[in-house]
């Protein structure tokens, strides 16, 4: 696994995108297991909400949500959050996942409260492991700490 160095940014750059997701959340890890096989060109990094390298990004952007109601994603140096992440993250994956993207023309105001609806509801449905995921050996690389 990597970490986010102490410097500028050598783990996270311009080019990479990362999936911030809740560790302990049992939704959130059957999405990462789903992304991990569905993202065939190995676009897509992972690292917990929970992990330094969020935290120190929290440090640095104080505007990032310390909540962990929704996932963060950091792509091409911007970050996203709720239904907007979840759709560029779709975006990411290529092929018919594109098709996602007319999506984005519906304001935001419409799409997050489904988003949070569900998220504040995701223990309760789906369950909360004791602690964070810790990937498998053959993807152990594309999680950061």
């Amino acid at each position: 696994m990597q970490q986010l160095s102490q410097g500028h940014n050598n783990t996270l750059h311009k080019a990479q995108s990362v999936v911030f997701f809740d560790g302990v959340c049992n939704l959130c890890n059957s999405a990462v297991n789903f992304l991990l096989d569905a993202d065939r060109n190995r676009r897509l990094s992972f690292a917990p909400l929970q992990g330094s390298t969020y935290q120190q990004l929290l440090a640095k952007h104080r505007y990032l949500p310390r909540s962990r109601e929704t996932f963060v994603f950091y792509h091409q140096g911007r970050f996203f959050t709720e239904s907007t992440a979840a759709l560029h993250v779709a975006m990411c994956l290529g092929g018919w996942w594109r098709l996602c993207a007319p999506l984005l023309l519906i304001p935001r105001w419409a799409r997050d409260p489904l988003y949070r609806f569900v998220a504040r509801r995701r223990y309760a449905w789906f369950g909360k492991r004791t602690s964070c995921r810790i990937p498998d050996p053959e993807i152990q690389e594309r999680f950061l700490i």
